[in-house]
């Protein structure tokens, strides 16, 4: 009898109340199993989704449906990080696209796709072309070319810093045209790409103003700008 009235009363929650305390959750093995339990739970974590202002699956074994279908729910998601941060995160261009037809990823203000070695130019510019309000992103670690750099420009005005940490397929030109274009930028993260010194002195001349990293570099450029011509 008495545990009968334990589970009237949880039943007496209010989904309101029921998604304000699921907010409080981060563990999404944990959600899915609270959403198991019963309809009102599963509209209660759903609810609880829809007002995250940030999500991260750093440290989750994530695939495209699983990673689409909670970036779908998160309605209010200003920061998203989808970084590889464990073996076997499977998200390819399709996991992408999905993401991309999301009703927050226009409000996105800053995401992450650090290390994420399964997508490609493809998968980047359908999500990217759709990310007007993006101030921050990390697409290190990927194989990305100039092709996403072309897009990142076009789409991202609000830009302020990127990450293109080991990037090494991007170039002079791909680089140039993003600074060239992104006039807000303050940022920008060239640790073990393959462009040279001349490159740097070009970023800078856009935009000197223009933080580069490593700060090493920064120290080479200097020395090269005082360089007598002959």
């Amino acid at each position: 009898m008495k545990k009968k009235e334990e589970e009237a009363e949880i039943d007496r929650l209010p989904i309101d109340l029921l998604a304000h305390i699921f907010v409080f959750i981060t563990s999404f093995t944990d959600l899915a199993q609270a959403s198991s339990v019963c309809k009102k739970w599963k509209v209660g974590v759903k609810q609880s989704l829809a007002r995250r202002e940030n999500l991260s699956f750093a440290g989750w074994k994530m695939d495209d449906d699983s990673t689409a279908r909670l970036v779908g729910h998160a309605y209010s998601l200003r920061e998203l990080e989808i970084s590889r941060s464990r073996w076997g995160c499977q998200i390819s261009d399709n996991g992408l696209y999905r993401i991309s037809l999301a009703k927050c990823i226009g409000n996105l203000i800053s995401i992450s796709l650090w290390g994420l070695t399964g997508i490609t130019d493809n998968g980047v510019v359908q999500l990217i072309s759709r990310t007007n309000s993006l101030q921050h992103l990390n697409i290190g670690g990927t194989f990305i070319t100039d092709e996403s750099l072309y897009a990142i420009a076009d789409s991202c005005p609000q830009l302020k810093s990127i990450i293109l940490w080991s990037c090494r397929h991007v170039t002079e030109i791909g680089l140039l045209f993003l600074v060239n274009k992104c006039r807000k930028l303050e940022s920008i993260n060239l640790w073990g790409t393959r462009v040279s010194v001349d490159c740097f002195i070009g970023l800078l001349t856009i935009s000197p103003a223009l933080q580069i990293k490593p700060e090493g570099v920064l120290l080479n450029v200097g020395v090269a700008a005082m360089l007598p011509v002959v």
